[in-house]
Parts: structure tokens; C-alpha cells; sequence
């Protein structure tokens, strides 16, 4: 009867330590699965489905080995029994093992069940496109609602001030749309992309009354990458890599923060490597460069609608280069960051023909002072920076007398730094400000006789601070106030104090 006993209890253990091994590989082999190689997941979940069906028929078909193997144990000791006399028994039952093993099967095949209806919502979910690659619809539903003391040039994206009275409206055209695309291996790399759109391509109208508000919809941003471990290349639309970093602020979004006040934003198409030189645990060292094709800034003057005109960096037929060398640490939102870039861009303006260069000198960095608190911000120094989002929303400026043409490409400096603390993952307050400026002493002899323009302003200054809040991932709520500042050489300085409120959701 000892004998009996072991080998059953040898056998359940085998049977037990089988079913551990099978369970416990499926779960660890079972990754998550993201949205962004969502095909190669669900083929990848399907095999493993397949290897523990088969792990549990091989389990099953020891069971009932097993149970045989009793089956006869017991008989030949019955038959011991009556050959020596002994009086017969009763079988005694199977063992509490065999139902906790069947149990344990039953919770691996609920385990599989709930595998495979996440499967099918996946399935059903994706949204298809030609390729057959996953295709991620995103963006966020944003409403603002604003209040400034005075006037601005954009009552709702307000990135200057102006004369003329305060204004009060809410409105959602700095809502976001989006793509994320995944696609296959090129070269040994992992190709994907994203495109960004909002709501802020059309004015608003209330002719006749009737409060009629037109959205249309405006392109942002798009980018294109093939990543292998230590190269990336770039195909993009967005602000030049001389500033890699941006002020937080949920209320200005169309216009980004401290946009014309230092902030280098302007979105250019970009051709660009990047390449990391010296890789280690806590970051690498990068190198990165990059072929653009700088637009022009905010038209000054009415131009012939009847065509488009090619802008001045198309017109000198040369593309601009620019390029950085940083240190990156490995947490991309929050790590240590330094680098130095520079630019150079050939122009050949469209009235007067003449030529002129941009270019510039920045440094950009983030500092986490601690866990909780960060440090960040970019300088520039350089000429004709309009085309970047920056040189007081021009190149140069122009101006005939005695019909000859005087023309004068402008010097710029300006930059931003931000300091933003953290209270836990869901709140976090940020202090902003901003300043762009070009030689007053430049610009006074070309001023127009109207006093409050673009033409004329000499300074653009921004002082920010917000706080953020998110109860989840998908909502966030905000409360903002901006001061505005706007030198002018034929004019005081304009001021304008600015509230903003944010509702936004994320989709």
C-alpha cells in the first residue's frame, strides 16, 4: 500500500510540475500588445495560443495514463489481498491532486477564452488601411476659453500685442487630429509615421447672425522614420532640430507657447539622419543633420491671388542645412539633456531680387533638478530667423527712396527657459517666459508709417504660467495667464494680459 501511495504521489507531482511549466511559460511569453505592431502581435498571441492547447492535450493524455496506472495498482493489489486472505476493500477515490489539476486546467482554458476575445476586438478595432499595416486614429478634443485685457492680433491664439480693446469668446479650433502608422521592416529597420492636424485653417463668421463658426482643417506636422539601433532616418514636417524642446501649455496649441517670443517653432520639411556615437546606460551622445526647406514668414502685404509665388528659400534653388550634437539621456520626457546646433539657410527675395542668408547659433537643454522638478530651455543668436518662427515675424525689410531699393536682412537673439514642477502623476504646474528681438537701430529707417504692425515691432515678449490637470489619460483640465509685451520703434509698448481655461480629451 506504501508503494501505492508513492507512486501516485510521484505521479501527480509530475503531472503538476508539467502543468506549472506550460502555465507559467504562456504567461510570461504573453506580452502586451501595442498599437503600434498590433499584426505582428496578434500572430504572435495566436502561436502561443496554439503551443498551450497542445501543452494541455499533453497534460490530459497523462491524466488519464495516470488514472490507468492506478486503475491497475489497485486491482493487483485486491488480488494480492484474496490470495493471502485478506478481506476485500472498498477502491479507495482518486486522489484530491487529479481535481485540482482539472481545476487548474479549467482556469487555463478561461485564461485562453479571454486571449482570444481580445484578439477579436482588436480585430474589430484596428482601423484598415490599402497596405494592411495598422493604422492608429488619435488626437484630442479640445475646447478654450480665453479673456484678454486688450488687444492682440488673434483673439484666440494670441502670440502679440496690439492696440485696441479687450475680447471674451470660447472656442474649439485648436482641436487636434491624428494618424500613427505602423509599417514593415525596410532595410533591416522598423518604419513608422504620424500626421497631426487641427481646426484652425478658417476664421470665424457670424454674418447675418446666425453665429456660424468655420473650422477647416489645417495641416501641422508629419514625420516618417526608418529606426535601426543607433540610426534613425527622418522624413519630416515640424520645427528645425535646433529646438528640440517645447513649453507646456494646454491653451495654446495652434500657436505654440511663447510662439514669435523665442520659441523656435516654425513647421519646415526636413530631410535628416541621426546618429548615436557614444551609447551608454545613461544616454548617448548624438549627432544629427538635416537638409530644410525654410517657408517664408507671415505675408506682410496682399499678394496676387492668382498664383502662388515661390517662397525665397525656393527662389535662391539651394535647400538650408542644419545640425546638432547633444547628450540624450535615455528618459526621453524627463532625463538629462544638452546640445548645440546651427543653421544656414540661402535666400533670394521675391520683389527685389536681392540675396541674403539666414542662419543661427542655439544651445538647448533640460535639467531635472529632481524627481519631481525640471529645468529646460533654448537660446539663439543669428540673422533673418523669420522663416524659424522668430526675427519679430520677418527676414528683412525693404524700402525704396529716390527709387533706389534699400534693403536690410535682420539680426535676431531671443530664446526661452521654462520651470515646471510636478506634484505626483496627475497635476503639474509650469512658469514660462520668452523674448524675440531685432536691433532697433536696424529696423527704425524702414519703418512704415502705420505704427502698431508687424513691419514695425522691434520686440515680442511672453511670460507665462499654467497648471495642468489630468484625473486620467484620457482627460486634462487647465487654467492659464499670460502677459504679452509688444515693442514697436513708432510706437509705445503694448501689453496685454491674457486668461485662458482648457477642457481637453483625448482620444
Amino acid at each position: 500500500m506504501n508503494v501505492n501511495k508513492t507512486i501516485t504521489r510521484r505521479t501527480f507531482q509530475r503531472l503538476q510540475k508539467d502543468l506549472i511549466i506550460a502555465a507559467v511559460t504562456f504567461l510570461a511569453a504573453s506580452p502586451a500588445i501595442p498599437a503600434q505592431d498590433a499584426l505582428s502581435a496578434n500572430q504572435a498571441v495566436q502561436q502561443q495560443i496554439l503551443q498551450l492547447t497542445e501543452a494541455m492535450n499533453r497534460v490530459e493524455a497523462q491524466m488519464q495514463q495516470s488514472q490507468q496506472e492506478l486503475a491497475e495498482i489497485r486491482r493487483q493489489l485486491i488480488a494480492i489481498r484474496q490470495s493471502s486472505g485478506e478481506p476485500r476493500v472498498a477502491a479507495t477515490p482518486v486522489p484530491n491532486q487529479t481535481e485540482q489539476l482539472a481545476e487548474a486546467v479549467a482556469e487555463i482554458r478561461e485564461t485562453q477564452a479571454m486571449h482570444e476575445s481580445q484578439i477579436a476586438t482588436l480585430a474589430q478595432s484596428k482601423v484598415e488601411s490599402g497596405s494592411k499595416y495598422p493604422v492608429k486614429l488619435s488626437g484630442m478634443i479640445l475646447m478654450t476659453a480665453f479673456a484678454n485685457t486688450a488687444g492682440v492680433d488673434a483673439p484666440a491664439t494670441p502670440t502679440s500685442a496690439v492696440t485696441g480693446s479687450g475680447s471674451t469668446g470660447a472656442t474649439f479650433q485648436q482641436t487636434i487630429l491624428g494618424l500613427d502608422i505602423s509599417g514593415p521592416r525596410v532595410f533591416g529597420a522598423r518604419s513608422h509615421g504620424d500626421l497631426r492636424f487641427d481646426l484652425n485653417g478658417g476664421a470665424r463668421s457670424s454674418a447675418a447672425g446666425t453665429g456660424y463658426s468655420l473650422a477647416l482643417l489645417r495641416f501641422r506636422t508629419a514625420h516618417a522614420n526608418l529606426d535601426w539601433q543607433h540610426t534613425q532616418a527622418s522624413f519630416v514636417y515640424d520645427r528645425p532640430i535646433l529646438n528640440p524642446e517645447q513649453p507646456s501649455s494646454l491653451t495654446a496649441v495652434a500657436e505654440p507657447a511663447l510662439a514669435w517670443s523665442g520659441n523656435l517653432w516654425a513647421w519646415n520639411t526636413q530631410v535628416g539622419i541621426s546618429q548615436d556615437m557614444v551609447s551608454r546606460r545613461p544616454g548617448a551622445f548624438r549627432v544629427q543633420a538635416a537638409l530644410t526647406d525654410v517657408s517664408d514668414p507671415p505675408l506682410l502685404f496682399a499678394q496676387n491671388s492668382t498664383f502662388t509665388p515661390p517662397t525665397s528659400g525656393e527662389l535662391s534653388r539651394w535647400p538650408g542645412v542644419e545640425s546638432r550634437v547633444a547628450f540624450e539621456s535615455a528618459s526621453v520626457e524627463s532625463g538629462l539633456q544638452f546640445g548645440v546646433s546651427g543653421l544656414f539657410a540661402p535666400h533670394r527675395a521675391l520683389n527685389s531680387g536681392r540675396t541674403f542668408d539666414s542662419w543661427a547659433g542655439a544651445a538647448d537643454f533640460r535639467f531635472p533638478v529632481t524627481r519631481f522638478l525640471l529645468l529646460s530651455g533654448n537660446a539663439y543668436r543669428g540673422a533673418a530667423l523669420g522663416s524659424l518662427g522668430a526675427g519679430a515675424y520677418k527676414n528683412s525689410v525693404q524700402r525704396t527712396v529716390g527709387g533706389e531699393l534699400y534693403f536690410q536682412p535682420l539680426d535676431d537673439i531671443g530664446g526661452w527657459v521654462q520651470w515646471k514642477q510636478r506634484a505626483g502623476e496627475r497635476l503639474q504646474f509650469n512658469e514660462a517666459i520668452g523674448i524675440d528681438e531685432v536691433p532697433a537701430n536696424q529696423l527704425r529707417p524702414y519703418a512704415l508709417a502705420t505704427p502698431v504692425t508687424y513691419y514695425n515691432l522691434a520686440r515680442n515678449r511672453t511670460v507665462t504660467a499654467n497648471a495642468i490637470y489630468s484625473p486620467s489619460a484620457y482627460l486634462q483640465f487647465s487654467f492659464e495667464y499670460r502677459r504679452i509685451a509688444s515693442s514697436y520703434v513708432t510706437a509705445p509698448t503694448l501689453s496685454s494680459d491674457v486668461i485662458g481655461l482648457a477642457a481637453g480629451y483625448r482620444f
